[in-house]
């Protein structure tokens, strides 16, 4: 699928709040935790637990986490298909970085292993 300006622009809007509990019910959902969650979110955005809150707290959107976060240097290894869009074809800098997330997330509740999630 091709990403339009316009869903560019919904990604950015959408808060962390609203979709941070959906990571964590899709998670739990698996059999995996809510810390392997904040590890695997620590490890992309370089955010602890306190600011992961914090950003809940001040309903901070993408836009804004995205441009807090200092990305892993390995994150552009993220690749596949999620949500319909093939990562590596985004050419959209933020888009890209909520579809890694997305993608990070996604292979936790699969029970990928954490060494291979984090790229190591």
């Amino acid at each position: 699928m091709k990403v339009t300006p316009e869903h560019n622009e919904r990604i950015a809007k959408l808060t962390f709040a609203s979709v941070y509990p959906h990571y964590v019910d899709k998670v739990e959902k698996k059999g995996r935790s809510k810390e392997e969650l904040h590890e695997v979110i620590h490890w992309l955005t370089g955010f602890d637990d306190a600011k992961i809150q914090e950003l809940i707290d001040s309903k901070a959107t993408f836009r804004e986490l995205f441009q807090a976060a200092t990305l892993h240097p390995n994150a552009p290894l993220i690749k596949g298909v999620i949500c319909g869009y093939r990562i590596e074809e985004i050419d959209n800098d933020l888009t890209r970085q909520a579809r890694y997330m997305d993608k990070l997330v996604d292979e936790l509740a699969k029970g990928k292993k954490m060494e291979k999630i984090l790229r190591k």
